[in-house]
């Protein structure tokens, strides 16, 4: 007697988003639970983490070691070597203490922007979403409004109208964070939508749950890896339109930053002069810690997007035989 297994398609191995054809991971190397949530260790990953820890711990731990950035000097202009590795700017102020300073100023900025404006898109996306009702429809309307503004626009208007020695960092950050939060916004709401009406949610609101609690316990979590790539994004936004504001004289003025860095190169014309170490020092911080944001933000977006997840592999490097496991029949003798 002969019995013959049904081959199987095998498409209920695969992870969301694979092709048809892929071979599914092995069961070993499948993540669960908050271990999903975090983006799989690729090159591009570790770059980005290695840009972003390099010039994080630059601007915290350089300016314990470095001098006083506003010491004037009688060697204006010079080439780096020597006691000064980043030369002097045109006033003979070391480039490399500056760069120490500003470089944790724009960190502040960004950080304070990014958190702010991550909050301000949580409170009208997530609370938006779940609510419904009048609640959302004027939530939503408000952040349309606030999407077909130009950003950068309001930013100089806004900022032109602070008076210079009120405008400060946290001014600055605020300003920023008011005119950046409505795309995320609009993300998280759709996100919301989509999940407020899974059955574990429906469960929560059937046994009585507070909404703060659902809002909380059931749909914040999921949330994380759309937050977290927000953030990152509210972050690189914040430091280029910071250098932006800057370098229109627009920028913090009880603090130093990169943007400003910039802003006296340019009055001091130091691309005219051929100052090459006063302005490409602050440009290159600004790119490659901005590369390194958008390097971890790709990361994230395997998270959030199934389809751009890497389908597993053995250990030996080899993907495993589908079509052998498909046709497999077996015969057994009466």
């Amino acid at each position: 007697m002969t019995s013959v297994i049904p081959p199987s398609s095998g498409l209920e191995d695969l992870p969301p988003g694979a092709e048809p054809g892929a071979v599914p991971p092995p069961a070993s190397t499948r993540r669960t639970g908050w271990r999903a949530m975090l983006p799989s260790w690729t090159p591009k990953l570790a770059i980005g983490l290695g840009l972003v820890a390099a010039i994080a711990l630059f601007g915290l731990i350089g300016p314990v070691f470095a001098g006083d950035p506003d010491t004037i000097r009688n060697i204006g202009l010079t080439a780096p070597g020597g006691e000064h590795w980043l030369g002097t700017t045109q006033t003979g102020q070391d480039v490399l203490d500056q760069l120490t300073h500003a470089t944790r100023g724009s960190l502040q900025i960004g950080l304070l922007v990014g958190v702010m404006a991550t909050a301000l898109s949580a409170v009208f996306g997530v609370i938006g979403g779940y609510v419904g009702g009048v609640v959302d429809e004027v939530f939503s309307l408000f952040s349309n409004v606030m999407l077909v503004i130009p950003g950068l626009p309001l930013v100089i208007v806004i900022s032109g109208f602070v008076p210079a020695d009120q405008r400060g960092s946290w001014t600055i950050a605020l300003v920023l964070a008011l005119t950046g939060w409505a795309s995320a916004a609009r993300v998280l709401r759709a996100q919301t939508l989509s999940l407020r009406n899974r059955d574990y949610v429906a469960a929560a609101r059937v046994a009585g749950e507070k909404p703060w609690r659902v809002i909380c316990v059931e749909i914040l979590p999921n949330l994380l890896p759309v937050l977290a790539s927000q953030f990152v994004f509210a972050v690189i936004a914040a430091i280029l339109s910071e250098a932006g504001l800057s370098f229109l004289g627009l920028g913090a003025s009880n603090s130093s930053t990169l943007g400003t860095m910039l802003y006296f190169a340019q009055n001091g014309f130091a691309l005219q002069r051929a100052a090459w170490w006063w302005f490409v020092p602050p440009g290159l911080i600004i790119a490659a810690f901005g590369c390194g944001l958008a390097l971890i933000n790709l990361s994230l977006d395997e998270i959030i997007n199934p389809r751009l997840r890497r389908p597993g592999r053995r250990r030996g490097g080899r993907a495993t035989s589908g079509s052998s496991r498909n046709h497999a029949v077996r015969s057994t003798a009466a």
